[in-house]
């Protein structure tokens, strides 16, 4: 069973996320309500997944943020960081994935409403995968339209671009889409090809590499 450590300041949201994570068969090992005490928490639990907002008291800045870089420090490999924000903000997500290690993630509180989707991606990270938001890869895409042949891509890459970026395997798009292995393999080499980017076969990888020539 995979073990989560929750922090949010707000008392009926952390609630709320730790009642859903249990129904879908996690287990909330603690939940918190300051950075402070999540550090504490996820050193006296060792937790699989450490699940913070990224703004949190006191100034409701960068809290959380700088809470899951502290855990990533002192538990690389052991605890999975997974932020929540209630806005997209691209440049904190990317300060959190791009140091080179898989186990992190970053989605939109919204996401938290479709249950199986945001257990799954609990249990990702947990596995040393990556997740990304959505709404951070699109956000990326707009920012970059002028400078890549992103138009290249069909409206099926744009799909399978937006599945890879949230760490997804090739059998999770697969499913996802509906689609046999060796179509959704195709679909992936055109869109590294079409960008201009080296395949990897690690997931995490696949990620970075997706991000970073998004960034620019």
């Amino acid at each position: 069973m995979t073990r989560v450590v929750l922090a949010d300041d707000s008392v009926l949201l952390r609630e709320g996320i730790a009642r859903l994570l249990v129904e879908a068969g996690l287990e909330v090992v603690a939940h918190v309500g300051d950075p402070a005490q999540l550090v504490d928490a996820v050193r006296a639990h060792t937790p699989d997944v450490a699940i913070v907002d990224i703004r949190m008291p006191p100034t409701h800045t960068d809290e959380g943020l700088r809470a899951a870089e502290r855990i990533r420090a002192e538990h690389r490999g052991r605890v999975g960081v997974l932020v929540l924000s209630q806005y997209v903000e691209t440049t904190f997500a990317l300060r959190l994935v791009e140091e080179g290690a898989g186990g992190v993630g970053y989605l939109l509180k919204d996401r938290v409403a479709d249950v199986d989707e945001f257990a799954d991606s609990v249990r990702r990270v947990a596995r040393g995968g990556s997740v990304i938001d959505p709404e951070v890869v699109a956000q990326l895409v707009r920012r970059r339209r002028a400078h890549v042949p992103l138009d290249e891509l069909t409206d099926r890459e744009r799909e399978v671009l937006g599945l890879i970026a949230e760490g997804r395997s090739n059998q999770a798009i697969c499913d996802r889409l509906f689609l046999a292995p060796k179509t959704v393999e195709a679909h992936i080499a055109n869109i590294f090809s079409k960008l201009e980017l080296l395949p990897a076969a690690d997931d995490h990888r696949r990620v970075l590499a997706v991000l970073a020539h998004l960034r620019g």
